[in-house]
Protein backbone atom coordinates (compact mmCIF):
# COMPACT_ATOMS: atom_id res chain seq x y z
CA UNK A 1 0.00 0.00 0.00
CA UNK A 2 1.27 3.47 -1.16
CA UNK A 3 -0.12 6.57 1.45
CA UNK A 4 -0.79 9.73 -0.90
CA UNK A 5 0.59 12.79 -0.08
CA UNK A 6 0.22 16.17 -1.27
CA UNK A 7 1.46 17.70 -4.96
CA UNK A 8 3.21 20.76 -4.51
CA UNK A 9 3.71 23.42 -6.55
CA UNK A 10 4.85 27.39 -6.74
CA UNK A 11 3.04 30.62 -7.42
CA UNK A 12 4.06 34.18 -7.30
CA UNK A 13 0.76 35.82 -6.92
CA UNK A 14 -0.34 37.68 -3.62
CA UNK A 15 -1.64 35.22 -1.26
CA UNK A 16 -4.80 37.88 -0.49
CA UNK A 17 -6.20 37.07 -3.88
CA UNK A 18 -5.16 33.22 -4.33
CA UNK A 19 -8.60 31.33 -5.32
CA UNK A 20 -8.05 28.41 -2.41
CA UNK A 21 -9.30 26.89 0.38
CA UNK A 22 -6.33 28.39 3.20
CA UNK A 23 -3.93 30.21 2.95
CA UNK A 24 -1.06 29.90 5.72
CA UNK A 25 0.94 32.74 7.00
CA UNK A 26 4.14 32.60 9.75
CA UNK A 27 4.12 34.73 13.11
CA UNK A 28 6.79 36.01 15.69
CA UNK A 29 6.55 35.78 19.44
CA UNK A 30 8.60 38.99 20.76
CA UNK A 31 9.07 41.29 23.57
CA UNK A 32 8.04 44.34 23.25
CA UNK A 33 9.33 47.42 24.54
CA UNK A 34 10.96 47.81 27.83
CA UNK A 35 8.10 46.29 30.23
CA UNK A 36 9.02 43.14 28.63
CA UNK A 37 5.47 41.75 27.54
CA UNK A 38 5.17 39.50 24.53
CA UNK A 39 3.77 40.43 21.45
CA UNK A 40 2.74 38.84 18.27
CA UNK A 41 4.38 40.29 15.21
CA UNK A 42 3.82 38.59 11.04
CA UNK A 43 6.54 37.37 9.48
CA UNK A 44 7.59 38.50 6.08
CA UNK A 45 5.43 37.46 3.46
CA UNK A 46 1.87 38.54 5.16
CA UNK A 47 1.84 41.62 4.15
CA UNK A 48 -0.92 42.39 2.02
CA UNK A 49 -2.80 39.87 4.10
CA UNK A 50 -2.41 42.52 7.10
CA UNK A 51 -3.40 45.27 4.68
CA UNK A 52 -6.63 43.15 3.93
CA UNK A 53 -7.78 43.11 6.89
CA UNK A 54 -6.65 46.90 8.07
CA UNK A 55 -3.72 46.35 9.60
CA UNK A 56 -6.05 44.15 12.65
CA UNK A 57 -4.77 40.98 12.46
CA UNK A 58 -2.20 41.05 14.85
CA UNK A 59 -4.88 41.64 16.90
CA UNK A 60 -7.30 39.61 15.92
CA UNK A 61 -5.07 36.51 16.31
CA UNK A 62 -3.65 37.28 19.81
CA UNK A 63 -7.34 37.67 20.97
CA UNK A 64 -8.00 34.07 19.41
CA UNK A 65 -4.95 32.77 21.59
CA UNK A 66 -1.99 33.12 18.82
CA UNK A 67 1.55 33.63 20.80
CA UNK A 68 4.08 33.31 17.65
CA UNK A 69 4.93 30.07 19.58
CA UNK A 70 6.99 27.65 17.24
CA UNK A 71 4.09 25.31 15.68
CA UNK A 72 1.72 27.06 17.04
CA UNK A 73 -1.90 27.29 14.31
CA UNK A 74 -4.41 29.60 14.61
CA UNK A 75 -7.17 29.64 12.23
CA UNK A 76 -9.37 32.48 11.40
CA UNK A 77 -12.57 32.75 9.40
CA UNK A 78 -11.88 35.57 6.88
CA UNK A 79 -15.39 36.16 6.06
CA UNK A 80 -14.24 37.69 2.58
CA UNK A 81 -11.31 39.63 3.74
CA UNK A 82 -8.97 37.79 1.57
CA UNK A 83 -10.15 35.22 -1.20
CA UNK A 84 -9.50 32.25 0.41
CA UNK A 85 -12.60 31.66 3.13
CA UNK A 86 -9.55 30.43 5.56
CA UNK A 87 -6.66 31.75 7.34
CA UNK A 88 -3.82 29.59 9.41
CA UNK A 89 -1.38 31.74 11.05
CA UNK A 90 1.40 29.33 12.41
CA UNK A 91 3.87 30.38 15.19
CA UNK A 92 7.81 30.54 14.00
CA UNK A 93 8.96 31.45 17.85
CA UNK A 94 10.94 34.81 18.16
CA UNK A 95 12.09 37.19 15.16
CA UNK A 96 15.81 36.24 14.46
CA UNK A 97 18.08 39.40 14.60
CA UNK A 98 19.64 40.37 11.13
CA UNK A 99 19.56 36.21 10.13
CA UNK A 100 16.89 34.08 8.17
CA UNK A 101 15.20 30.94 9.99
CA UNK A 102 16.69 28.00 10.48
CA UNK A 103 15.43 24.98 8.02
CA UNK A 104 13.76 22.91 10.83
CA UNK A 105 11.88 25.90 12.06
CA UNK A 106 10.07 25.94 8.98
CA UNK A 107 10.22 22.42 8.02
CA UNK A 108 8.14 22.25 11.13
CA UNK A 109 5.54 25.33 11.09
CA UNK A 110 4.91 23.96 7.48
CA UNK A 111 4.00 20.42 8.38
CA UNK A 112 2.06 21.55 11.88
CA UNK A 113 -0.14 24.04 9.27
CA UNK A 114 -1.23 21.29 6.54
CA UNK A 115 -2.21 18.65 9.24
CA UNK A 116 -4.01 21.13 11.32
CA UNK A 117 -5.51 22.43 7.86
CA UNK A 118 -7.01 18.27 6.95
CA UNK A 119 -10.31 19.03 5.37
CA UNK A 120 -9.12 22.01 3.02
CA UNK A 121 -8.31 20.49 -1.07
CA UNK A 122 -6.09 23.40 -1.91
CA UNK A 123 -3.79 25.46 0.46
CA UNK A 124 -0.97 28.11 -0.13
CA UNK A 125 1.63 28.42 2.25
CA UNK A 126 2.89 32.50 2.59
CA UNK A 127 6.10 31.73 5.03
CA UNK A 128 9.36 33.74 4.83
CA UNK A 129 11.85 33.07 2.24
CA UNK A 130 14.17 35.47 2.02
CA UNK A 131 16.15 35.97 -0.92
CA UNK A 132 19.72 35.65 -0.08
CA UNK A 133 18.38 31.81 1.25
CA UNK A 134 15.28 31.23 -0.83
CA UNK A 135 16.76 27.75 -2.26
CA UNK A 136 17.44 26.00 1.66
CA UNK A 137 14.19 27.81 2.84
CA UNK A 138 12.12 26.89 0.07
CA UNK A 139 13.71 23.10 0.45
CA UNK A 140 12.29 23.01 4.29
CA UNK A 141 8.84 24.35 4.03
CA UNK A 142 8.37 22.33 0.80
CA UNK A 143 9.34 19.26 2.94
CA UNK A 144 7.53 20.14 5.81
CA UNK A 145 4.35 20.73 4.08
CA UNK A 146 4.90 17.45 2.14
CA UNK A 147 5.40 15.47 5.35
CA UNK A 148 2.64 17.38 7.12
CA UNK A 149 0.07 16.13 4.55
CA UNK A 150 1.00 12.18 5.17
CA UNK A 151 -1.55 9.77 6.36
CA UNK A 152 -0.80 5.90 6.42
CA UNK A 153 -3.90 4.41 4.30
CA UNK A 154 -4.31 1.56 7.39
CA UNK A 155 -6.46 -1.03 7.70
CA UNK A 156 -10.13 0.44 8.80
CA UNK A 157 -12.84 -1.26 6.99
CA UNK A 158 -15.63 1.27 7.61
CA UNK A 159 -15.50 5.08 6.55
CA UNK A 160 -14.41 7.36 9.40
CA UNK A 161 -16.24 10.68 9.01
CA UNK A 162 -14.99 12.32 11.96
CA UNK A 163 -10.96 12.38 9.97
CA UNK A 164 -10.74 14.58 7.59
CA UNK A 165 -8.68 14.31 4.20
CA UNK A 166 -5.37 15.88 3.99
CA UNK A 167 -4.63 18.56 1.72
CA UNK A 168 -4.24 17.61 -1.65
CA UNK A 169 -2.74 20.20 -2.85
CA UNK A 170 0.04 22.84 -1.72
CA UNK A 171 0.88 26.28 -3.23
CA UNK A 172 4.11 27.89 -2.24
CA UNK A 173 4.47 31.26 -2.71
CA UNK A 174 7.83 32.71 -4.17
CA UNK A 175 9.33 35.88 -5.99
CA UNK A 176 9.26 34.02 -9.21
CA UNK A 177 7.18 30.77 -10.04
CA UNK A 178 9.84 30.82 -13.21
CA UNK A 179 12.77 30.55 -11.40
CA UNK A 180 14.68 27.50 -11.77
CA UNK A 181 16.28 26.87 -8.25
CA UNK A 182 12.84 27.65 -7.25
CA UNK A 183 11.26 24.71 -9.49
CA UNK A 184 14.40 22.35 -9.26
CA UNK A 185 14.02 22.59 -5.05
CA UNK A 186 10.59 21.62 -5.58
CA UNK A 187 10.95 18.92 -7.61
CA UNK A 188 13.82 17.54 -5.25
CA UNK A 189 11.98 17.59 -1.65
CA UNK A 190 8.88 16.08 -3.72
CA UNK A 191 11.35 12.89 -4.38
CA UNK A 192 12.66 13.17 -0.95
CA UNK A 193 9.23 13.75 0.31
CA UNK A 194 7.93 10.73 -1.37
CA UNK A 195 11.02 8.39 -0.03
CA UNK A 196 9.99 9.24 3.73
CA UNK A 197 6.69 8.49 2.86
CA UNK A 198 7.39 5.35 1.68
CA UNK A 199 9.32 4.86 4.36
CA UNK A 200 6.70 5.28 6.76
CA UNK A 201 4.17 3.24 5.04
CA UNK A 202 6.62 0.04 5.17
CA UNK A 203 7.30 0.80 8.92
CA UNK A 204 3.44 0.98 9.65
CA UNK A 205 2.29 -2.09 7.84
CA UNK A 206 0.95 -4.54 9.98
CA UNK A 207 3.81 -7.31 10.53
CA UNK A 208 1.53 -10.35 9.23
CA UNK A 209 1.77 -8.47 5.87
CA UNK A 210 5.73 -7.52 5.65
CA UNK A 211 6.96 -10.57 6.92
CA UNK A 212 10.86 -11.20 5.25
CA UNK A 213 9.80 -12.23 1.71
CA UNK A 214 6.80 -10.23 1.46
CA UNK A 215 9.02 -7.32 2.34
CA UNK A 216 11.53 -8.46 -0.21
CA UNK A 217 9.00 -8.66 -3.18
CA UNK A 218 7.70 -5.29 -2.19
CA UNK A 219 11.14 -4.03 -2.11
CA UNK A 220 12.70 -5.56 -4.93
CA UNK A 221 9.59 -4.14 -7.02
CA UNK A 222 10.08 -1.01 -6.13
CA UNK A 223 13.31 -1.19 -7.13
CA UNK A 224 12.89 -2.15 -10.67
CA UNK A 225 10.23 -0.01 -11.29
CA UNK A 226 13.13 2.77 -10.74
CA UNK A 227 15.55 1.02 -12.52
CA UNK A 228 17.75 -0.25 -9.75
CA UNK A 229 19.42 -3.29 -9.51
CA UNK A 230 18.28 -5.83 -7.81
CA UNK A 231 19.23 -9.28 -6.06
CA UNK A 232 17.16 -11.37 -3.54
CA UNK A 233 19.73 -14.07 -1.95
CA UNK A 234 16.60 -16.56 -0.18
CA UNK A 235 17.17 -19.10 2.52
CA UNK A 236 19.08 -21.77 0.26
CA UNK A 237 21.37 -19.03 -1.46
CA UNK A 238 22.17 -17.08 2.17
CA UNK A 239 22.71 -21.12 3.66
CA UNK A 240 25.21 -21.93 0.47
CA UNK A 241 26.80 -18.43 0.34
CA UNK A 242 27.41 -18.71 4.57
CA UNK A 243 25.30 -15.46 5.68
CA UNK A 244 25.19 -17.73 9.40
CA UNK A 245 24.37 -14.49 11.14
CA UNK A 246 20.97 -13.84 8.81
CA UNK A 247 20.31 -17.79 8.88
CA UNK A 248 20.81 -17.77 13.03
CA UNK A 249 18.18 -14.77 13.54
CA UNK A 250 15.95 -15.87 10.80
CA UNK A 251 15.31 -19.40 11.83
CA UNK A 252 13.05 -19.27 14.38
CA UNK A 253 10.31 -17.73 11.98
CA UNK A 254 8.32 -19.76 9.43
CA UNK A 255 8.66 -16.90 6.82
CA UNK A 256 12.64 -17.67 5.93
CA UNK A 257 15.16 -14.19 5.82
CA UNK A 258 16.39 -12.58 2.86
CA UNK A 259 18.95 -10.69 1.82
CA UNK A 260 18.38 -8.11 -0.71
CA UNK A 261 20.74 -6.00 -2.63
CA UNK A 262 19.38 -2.87 -4.84
CA UNK A 263 22.60 -1.40 -6.93
CA UNK A 264 22.73 2.38 -8.41
CA UNK A 265 24.99 3.51 -11.26
CA UNK A 266 25.51 6.93 -12.16
CA UNK A 267 25.41 7.85 -15.74
CA UNK A 268 28.48 7.18 -18.18
CA UNK A 269 30.82 9.53 -16.95
CA UNK A 270 28.93 11.33 -14.43
CA UNK A 271 30.29 8.95 -12.00
CA UNK A 272 33.00 10.35 -9.82
CA UNK A 273 34.83 6.80 -8.84
CA UNK A 274 33.38 6.71 -5.13
CA UNK A 275 31.46 3.68 -4.06
CA UNK A 276 29.18 3.98 -1.44
CA UNK A 277 27.67 1.10 0.35
CA UNK A 278 24.40 1.73 2.56
CA UNK A 279 23.02 -1.26 5.28
CA UNK A 280 19.70 -1.09 7.04
CA UNK A 281 18.38 -3.51 9.76
CA UNK A 282 15.31 -5.55 8.44
CA UNK A 283 13.52 -7.26 11.69
CA UNK A 284 10.06 -7.37 10.63
CA UNK A 285 9.04 -7.94 13.57
CA UNK A 286 11.23 -8.69 17.05
CA UNK A 287 9.75 -10.83 19.92
CA UNK A 288 13.33 -10.93 21.54
CA UNK A 289 13.62 -15.09 20.27
CA UNK A 290 14.40 -17.43 23.11
CA UNK A 291 15.38 -14.00 25.27
CA UNK A 292 11.73 -12.96 25.20
CA UNK A 293 10.84 -9.89 25.03
CA UNK A 294 8.28 -8.11 27.87
CA UNK A 295 4.66 -8.24 26.63
CA UNK A 296 4.26 -4.32 27.30
CA UNK A 297 4.83 -2.29 23.85
CA UNK A 298 6.16 -5.58 22.35
CA UNK A 299 3.80 -4.09 18.94
CA UNK A 300 6.17 -1.60 18.26
CA UNK A 301 8.64 -4.13 17.25
CA UNK A 302 6.97 -3.97 13.99
CA UNK A 303 9.53 -1.08 13.61
CA UNK A 304 12.53 -2.77 14.14
CA UNK A 305 13.27 -2.94 10.19
CA UNK A 306 12.80 0.93 9.99
CA UNK A 307 16.67 1.18 8.85
CA UNK A 308 15.97 -1.11 6.29
CA UNK A 309 13.10 0.93 5.10
CA UNK A 310 14.62 4.18 4.93
CA UNK A 311 17.71 2.34 3.14
CA UNK A 312 15.38 1.16 0.50
CA UNK A 313 13.35 4.28 -0.02
CA UNK A 314 16.85 6.06 0.02
CA UNK A 315 18.10 3.83 -2.95
CA UNK A 316 14.80 4.82 -4.67
CA UNK A 317 15.38 8.36 -4.14
CA UNK A 318 18.88 8.34 -5.48
CA UNK A 319 17.39 6.27 -9.02
CA UNK A 320 15.75 9.69 -9.61
CA UNK A 321 18.32 12.28 -8.00
CA UNK A 322 20.91 10.56 -10.06
CA UNK A 323 23.88 11.49 -8.24
CA UNK A 324 27.40 11.09 -9.23
CA UNK A 325 28.51 8.37 -7.41
CA UNK A 326 27.86 4.47 -7.24
CA UNK A 327 25.80 3.38 -4.94
CA UNK A 328 24.94 -0.01 -3.27
CA UNK A 329 22.33 -0.98 -0.71
CA UNK A 330 22.35 -4.47 1.25
CA UNK A 331 19.14 -5.17 3.26
CA UNK A 332 19.30 -8.22 5.92
CA UNK A 333 15.21 -9.49 6.56
CA UNK A 334 14.51 -11.35 8.91
CA UNK A 335 11.64 -12.42 11.68
CA UNK A 336 13.37 -12.93 15.21
CA UNK A 337 10.82 -15.69 16.62
CA UNK A 338 10.73 -18.28 19.76
CA UNK A 339 10.52 -21.87 18.40
CA UNK A 340 12.25 -25.16 18.26
CA UNK A 341 14.37 -24.05 15.90
CA UNK A 342 15.66 -20.63 16.83
CA UNK A 343 19.12 -20.10 17.86
CA UNK A 344 19.85 -20.01 21.13
CA UNK A 345 22.05 -18.38 24.43
CA UNK A 346 25.57 -20.46 23.88
CA UNK A 347 25.25 -21.14 20.15
CA UNK A 348 28.44 -20.10 18.22
CA UNK A 349 27.78 -18.73 14.76
CA UNK A 350 29.70 -18.70 11.69
CA UNK A 351 29.29 -15.33 9.60
CA UNK A 352 29.67 -14.11 6.06
CA UNK A 353 33.63 -13.33 6.85
CA UNK A 354 34.40 -16.35 8.78
CA UNK A 355 34.49 -15.09 11.97
CA UNK A 356 33.20 -16.76 14.94
CA UNK A 357 30.34 -15.20 17.58
CA UNK A 358 29.80 -16.84 20.63
CA UNK A 359 25.70 -15.50 21.10
CA UNK A 360 24.80 -14.57 24.86
CA UNK A 361 21.24 -12.51 24.11
CA UNK A 362 19.03 -14.04 20.83
CA UNK A 363 17.35 -10.05 21.57
CA UNK A 364 20.30 -8.60 20.38
CA UNK A 365 19.41 -10.30 16.89
CA UNK A 366 19.91 -6.98 15.04
CA UNK A 367 24.08 -6.97 15.28
CA UNK A 368 23.96 -10.54 13.81
CA UNK A 369 22.05 -9.69 10.07
CA UNK A 370 23.88 -6.47 10.29
CA UNK A 371 27.28 -7.95 10.57
CA UNK A 372 26.56 -10.52 7.61
CA UNK A 373 25.37 -7.57 5.19
CA UNK A 374 28.37 -5.34 6.41
CA UNK A 375 30.97 -8.33 5.50
CA UNK A 376 29.08 -8.52 2.38
CA UNK A 377 29.64 -4.65 1.61
CA UNK A 378 33.38 -5.02 2.18
CA UNK A 379 33.48 -7.49 0.49
CA UNK A 380 32.00 -6.10 -2.94
CA UNK A 381 34.18 -2.94 -2.47
CA UNK A 382 33.08 0.26 -0.47
CA UNK A 383 34.79 3.16 0.15
CA UNK A 384 32.48 4.71 2.83
CA UNK A 385 30.07 2.25 4.70
CA UNK A 386 26.48 4.15 5.91
CA UNK A 387 24.80 1.86 8.34
CA UNK A 388 21.36 2.61 10.08
CA UNK A 389 19.47 0.32 12.47
CA UNK A 390 16.91 0.24 15.99
CA UNK A 391 19.30 -1.37 17.43
CA UNK A 392 19.88 -0.50 20.89
CA UNK A 393 17.32 0.41 23.68
CA UNK A 394 20.10 2.14 25.16
CA UNK A 395 20.21 5.16 22.32
CA UNK A 396 17.18 6.07 24.02
CA UNK A 397 17.87 5.67 27.49
CA UNK A 398 21.24 8.24 26.28
CA UNK A 399 19.51 10.33 23.89
CA UNK A 400 16.07 10.41 24.32
CA UNK A 401 13.49 9.74 20.76
CA UNK A 402 14.74 12.50 18.37
CA UNK A 403 18.50 12.31 18.63
CA UNK A 404 20.42 9.34 16.76
CA UNK A 405 23.89 7.86 18.44
CA UNK A 406 26.53 8.31 15.46
CA UNK A 407 29.67 5.78 15.90
CA UNK A 408 32.22 4.69 13.52
CA UNK A 409 34.86 6.85 11.56
CA UNK A 410 35.78 10.55 13.13
CA UNK A 411 35.57 11.80 9.78
CA UNK A 412 32.57 10.19 8.64
CA UNK A 413 30.78 9.81 12.07
CA UNK A 414 31.32 14.40 11.55
CA UNK A 415 29.86 14.36 8.38
CA UNK A 416 26.57 12.13 9.38
CA UNK A 417 26.43 14.84 12.58
CA UNK A 418 26.17 17.83 10.41
CA UNK A 419 24.03 16.12 7.61
CA UNK A 420 21.40 15.47 10.01
CA UNK A 421 21.63 18.99 11.66
CA UNK A 422 21.38 20.60 7.94
CA UNK A 423 18.02 18.16 7.38
CA UNK A 424 16.13 18.40 10.71
CA UNK A 425 17.30 14.81 11.80
CA UNK A 426 20.13 15.62 14.84
CA UNK A 427 22.13 12.44 15.42
CA UNK A 428 25.26 12.61 18.32
CA UNK A 429 28.23 11.12 18.01
CA UNK A 430 29.14 8.50 20.24
CA UNK A 431 32.20 7.19 21.28
CA UNK A 432 33.75 2.87 20.74
CA UNK A 433 35.65 2.83 24.08
CA UNK A 434 38.33 -0.38 24.15
CA UNK A 435 37.09 -1.21 27.89
CA UNK A 436 33.53 -2.71 25.86
CA UNK A 437 35.43 -4.14 23.61
CA UNK A 438 37.50 -6.11 26.30
CA UNK A 439 34.07 -6.94 27.59
CA UNK A 440 33.22 -8.33 24.30
CA UNK A 441 36.01 -11.27 24.31
CA UNK A 442 34.52 -14.74 24.53
CA UNK A 443 36.09 -18.22 25.78
CA UNK A 444 35.01 -19.99 23.25
CA UNK A 445 34.72 -17.77 19.76
CA UNK A 446 36.23 -14.83 18.08
CA UNK A 447 34.08 -12.22 19.80
CA UNK A 448 31.09 -12.19 22.27
CA UNK A 449 27.74 -10.85 20.91
CA UNK A 450 27.47 -8.79 24.42
CA UNK A 451 29.75 -7.79 27.20
CA UNK A 452 28.47 -9.89 29.62
CA UNK A 453 30.05 -8.45 32.24
CA UNK A 454 28.14 -4.90 31.68
CA UNK A 455 25.06 -6.40 30.79
CA UNK A 456 22.44 -3.29 29.01
CA UNK A 457 25.00 -0.74 30.40
CA UNK A 458 26.58 1.19 27.14
CA UNK A 459 24.67 -0.81 25.24
CA UNK A 460 24.50 1.36 22.02
CA UNK A 461 28.59 1.05 22.41
CA UNK A 462 28.15 -2.61 22.58
CA UNK A 463 25.96 -2.67 19.34
CA UNK A 464 28.79 -0.27 17.44
CA UNK A 465 31.93 -1.86 18.41
CA UNK A 466 30.25 -5.34 17.33
CA UNK A 467 29.72 -3.84 14.01
CA UNK A 468 32.94 -2.27 13.88
CA UNK A 469 34.98 -5.95 14.02
CA UNK A 470 32.80 -6.97 10.42
CA UNK A 471 34.30 -3.89 8.59
CA UNK A 472 37.42 -3.41 6.67
CA UNK A 473 40.74 -1.38 7.14
CA UNK A 474 40.25 1.21 5.31
CA UNK A 475 36.81 1.19 4.77
CA UNK A 476 35.04 5.06 5.99
CA UNK A 477 32.06 3.65 8.05
CA UNK A 478 29.21 4.89 9.98
CA UNK A 479 26.65 3.13 12.46
CA UNK A 480 23.81 5.60 12.70
CA UNK A 481 21.11 3.81 15.84
CA UNK A 482 17.60 5.30 15.45
CA UNK A 483 15.98 3.18 17.66
CA UNK A 484 14.26 5.95 18.87
CA UNK A 485 13.73 8.65 16.10
CA UNK A 486 12.64 5.73 13.95
CA UNK A 487 9.25 5.49 15.48
CA UNK A 488 6.90 8.11 16.90
CA UNK A 489 4.12 6.57 19.48
CA UNK A 490 3.21 10.17 20.89
CA UNK A 491 0.28 12.68 19.04
CA UNK A 492 1.59 13.93 15.66
CA UNK A 493 3.84 17.10 16.22
CA UNK A 494 5.25 19.26 13.26
CA UNK A 495 5.81 17.25 9.75
CA UNK A 496 5.57 13.61 12.37
CA UNK A 497 3.00 11.65 12.18
CA UNK A 498 1.70 9.24 14.91
CA UNK A 499 3.83 5.96 13.82
CA UNK A 500 7.31 5.67 11.27
CA UNK A 501 8.88 8.63 11.25
CA UNK A 502 10.75 8.06 7.77
CA UNK A 503 14.45 8.94 9.75
CA UNK A 504 17.18 8.66 8.46
CA UNK A 505 16.12 9.38 4.96
CA UNK A 506 17.02 12.87 4.39
CA UNK A 507 20.15 12.39 6.39
CA UNK A 508 21.51 9.63 3.47
CA UNK A 509 20.03 11.89 1.13
CA UNK A 510 21.94 14.62 2.18
CA UNK A 511 25.15 12.56 2.84
CA UNK A 512 25.06 10.70 -0.61
CA UNK A 513 24.79 14.51 -2.60
CA UNK A 514 27.73 15.53 -0.34
CA UNK A 515 29.95 12.40 -0.83
CA UNK A 516 29.01 12.70 -4.69
CA UNK A 517 30.15 16.81 -4.48
CA UNK A 518 33.03 16.54 -2.18
CA UNK A 519 34.35 13.30 -2.60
Amino acid sequence: MTSPISTLSLVDTDPAKLAVDAVVIGTHSQDDGDDGRAALRLASGAESIAAAFDGRLTETLALLGATGAPGEVVKLATLGTIRAPLLAAVGLGPQPDGAALDGETLRRAAGSAIRALAGSATVAVALPLPDDALAPALRAVAEGALLGSYRFVGYKTKPQPHRRDPVASVLVRVPDARDTTAQAEVARATVVARAVARTRDWVNTAPNHLRPPAFADAIAAAAREVGLGVEVLDDEALEADGYGGILAVGRGSAAPPRLVTLSYQPPDGAGNGKRVALVGKGITFDTGGVSIKPAQGMWEMKSDMAGAAAVAATMLAIAQLKPAVTVTAYLPLAENMPSGTAYRPGDVVTMFNGKRVEVLNTDAEGRMILADAIARACADGCDYLLETSTLTGGQMVALGKRVAGVMGSEELRERVRAAGEAVGEPAWPMPLPEDVRKGMESDVADISQVNSGMDRAGHMLQGGIFLSEFVTEGVAWAHIDIAGPAYHSGEPTGYWTKGGTGVPVRTLIHLIDDIAANG
